[in-house]
Formats: C-alpha cells, sequence, structure tokens
C-alpha cells in the first residue's frame, strides 16, 4: 500500500472519532479508479476495525426511458443525466446516521437498482464516490460541503483514455460505438471534471 494511500488513511481514523458518521467524497473523470480507490479504502478500513460502506454515485444515472424521451440518451453520464436532488437528500440521509437504504447501477443493463445497497447504523464511515461530486458548477456545486473530507483521482488523459477504450471492449462494443463513447461522452465528461472541481484534500495522480 503507497505511503499516499496510508497518510489518507490515517487521516480518516483522525477525522472518524466521536460519534456521527464521517462521509468521504471520492472524485474524478470516468476510468479515473474511483471505485477502486473505495473498494481499497473499505477495506482497509475493515482490517483496521473500523465499520465502513461504499455508496456509489452512479446509482443515480436517469433511466434510459427518461434520456431517450430528452433526446439525451448518448450523453448519459454526463453532469445533467444524473438525480443530483435525489443523492444530495441521500447523502444527507446518511450524515444524519441510520440505516440508509442506496441504489446501486448495474452497467451490465444499464440500469439504476432501487434500494440495493445497505448502509446500516452500525457503519460509521461512508465512502461516496462518483465523476461529480466536487464538480463546482449547477447543482452539484452544493454537494462539495457535505463531505467531511474529499479525494480526487486524476490519472493524465493519454491513461483515462486507455482505460475507457478497455472498459468498452469488456462490454463487447464495436471499435465504431467504442470511439462514439469516449470521444463524444467519456473524455469530455472527464476533462469537465479535472477542470471544474473543487480542489481536493487528497489528490492521487493514479490508480
Amino acid at each position: 500500500m503507497s505511503s499516499e494511500l496510508d497518510d489518507l488513511l490515517f487521516e480518516i481514523e483522525r477525522r472518524a472519532h466521536g460519534g456521527a458518521r464521517l462521509l468521504v467524497g471520492v472524485a474524478g473523470p470516468p476510468g479515473a479508479g474511483k471505485s477502486t480507490l473505495a473498494d481499497r479504502l473499505h477495506a482497509a478500513l475493515g482490517e483496521r476495525g473500523h465499520r465502513s460502506a461504499v455508496l456509489p454515485m452512479d446509482g443515480f444515472h436517469l433511466d434510459n426511458s427518461i434520456l431517450d424521451e430528452r433526446g439525451d440518451l448518448a450523453r448519459k453520464g454526463a453532469p445533467h443525466t444524473f438525480d443530483v436532488r435525489g443523492l444530495a437528500d441521500l447523502l444527507r440521509a446518511v450524515k444524519a446516521g441510520g440505516e440508509v437504504f442506496v441504489p446501486v447501477f448495474d452497467r451490465a443493463r444499464e440500469l439504476a437498482i432501487a434500494a440495493a445497497r445497505c448502509i446500516s447504523p452500525e457503519d460509521r464511515i461512508v465512502i461516496a464516490e462518483g465523476n461529480y461530486l466536487l464538480l463546482d458548477q449547477g447543482p452539484w456545486a452544493d454537494l462539495a460541503d457535505l463531505f467531511d473530507l474529499s479525494v480526487m483521482v486524476a490519472p493524465p488523459i493519454e491513461e483515462l483514455e486507455r482505460r475507457l477504450i478497455a472498459r468498452w471492449v469488456g462490454y463487447g462494443l464495436t471499435p465504431a460505438q467504442i470511439e462514439a463513447k469516449v470521444e463524444n461522452n467519456d473524455l469530455p465528461n472527464g476533462r469537465l471534471v479535472l477542470q471544474r472541481s473543487r480542489p481536493a484534500d487528497f489528490t492521487f495522480d493514479q490508480f
């Protein structure tokens, strides 16, 4: 485990003292490794005797039927294709403590499953992860103040492109479909995250 990750874990533990639930926000472009980092933190905290949970932002994708009706299906994953208000309400409920059920996105079926994960009252540390958690524009700008600690994962754009292509190859898309998704949606979204996110408490250039 890297010294930077050790430093992050130490800071999470330092801030987690007391009765209040600690909310950690892990942001970054598509393909940056946010989910990997969140899962590593969750596992490491468990090894240290802490109860934690991971809350993926992707559970708040608008349904394909709504996006299709609005002409936004090709832009699925862009900031305006999420239920930001629903996410904000749920983050506030998480911070308040107690049991909270959260939606989880099934990428293979391209849909969000309601109440697919439970954050229990014993989970004192919650790691939220998603592209736009620190975005400083539109309704997303109101989320940053909800996090007790923030993290940005920001690999070089060339590495992001490589990872994104590999992701869509794994889902069986054709080269033309992959090019359309990466060049017209994923990379523009990634550049937006890199350029318009608030500074984080911790930044990783790779994960």
